[in-house]
């Protein structure tokens, strides 16, 4: 893959676009997107117009696939986790972040250790919690796990309702 090239400044000195001391024009951006083969658009983050469809684009952390469901700053986040089976169940590792977390079970036993709780959780089961208190998620029984995640910052919580309200 081609290097970026570094633009030289008024005083003859080397400057990178990533160093923040000079701003991205379209003189500096178009020769980037040729050079790496991307869309200008995708380049500089624009929102797509005129279709409304998701684009998703999964992303491996710890061990798992996150398939961002939504793309909206701010509010609720949804996403698809996918925990991929292994021969053996990872060892928990509970973690905290600020947030809450809603999730639901589609398919696989999921374990989800919450504070000193250890519960799994089947098909179809749902569960909300503050994520300042330490959690981790992981397969029950080795298998893998897929579910649904809506994760808000800041007291952006998820509110689902059980049947019709007069």
């Amino acid at each position: 893959m081609p290097q970026p090239r570094s633009s030289a400044s008024p005083g003859g000195r080397p400057v990178t676009l990533e160093s923040g001391q000079r701003r991205a024009t379209l003189e500096l951006l178009l020769p980037l997107a040729r050079i790496y083969d991307v869309p200008l658009d995708d380049l500089v983050g624009a929102p797509r117009t005129g279709d409304p469809r998701i684009h998703l684009k999964p992303v491996q952390r710890f061990g798992s696939v996150f398939v961002p469901l939504s793309r909206r700053p701010g509010g609720v986040h949804a996403f698809k986790m996918i925990i991929p089976a292994r021969p053996e169940p990872l060892a928990p590792t509970p973690q905290t972040h600020e947030g809450f977390e809603w999730l639901y079970v589609l398919n696989g036993r999921l374990r989800l250790v919450l504070g000193e709780r250890d519960l799994t959780l089947a098909p179809g089961e749902a569960a909300e919690f503050d994520t300042s208190m330490p959690h981790w998620l992981g397969s029950a029984d080795g298998a893998a796990v897929e579910l649904l995640i809506l994760f808000g910052l800041q007291g952006v919580r998820a509110h689902v309702r059980s049947g019709p309200h007069p």
